[in-house]
């Protein structure tokens, strides 16, 4: 079994910073690209940054400039710093992996967390 454990979310204040972070553990034996999601209330759910293996960084055009996403492969943890959070930032953060399990699969697995809420308000 391959878990995703989010934490980090919560209230802050317009202009604000948060740090997410996501820790995958169970039967891993390699982690490709990891990634973060939102999802508001009544709207799909959307890629907000991910990241590969080898470091490579993708972001919604909402968030460049404001948000930072890092990983440690040692870890197994991808994290999200958010800086100048703004009240349309605020939603559930679903954290993403693609996983193989085990030497011998030849196909990346979606993993995903249970999400973080994070709410942005004065």
């Amino acid at each position: 079994q391959v878990q995703l454990v989010e934490s980090g979310g919560g209230l802050v204040q317009p202009g604000g910073s948060l740090r997410l972070s996501c820790a995958a553990s169970g039967s891993i034996f390699r982690i490709n690209a990891m990634g973060w999601y939102i999802q508001a209330p009544g709207k799909q759910r959307e890629l907000v940054a991910f990241i590969t293996s080898d470091g490579s960084t993708n972001y919604a055009d909402s968030v460049k400039g404001r948000f930072t996403i890092s990983r440690d492969n040692a870890k197994n943890t991808v994290y999200l710093q958010m800086n100048s959070l703004k009240p349309e930032d605020t939603a559930v953060y679903y954290c993403n992996a693609h996983i193989l399990r085990g030497a011998l699969e030849i196909r990346y697995t979606d993993y995903w967390g249970k999400g973080t809420l994070v709410t942005v308000s004065s």
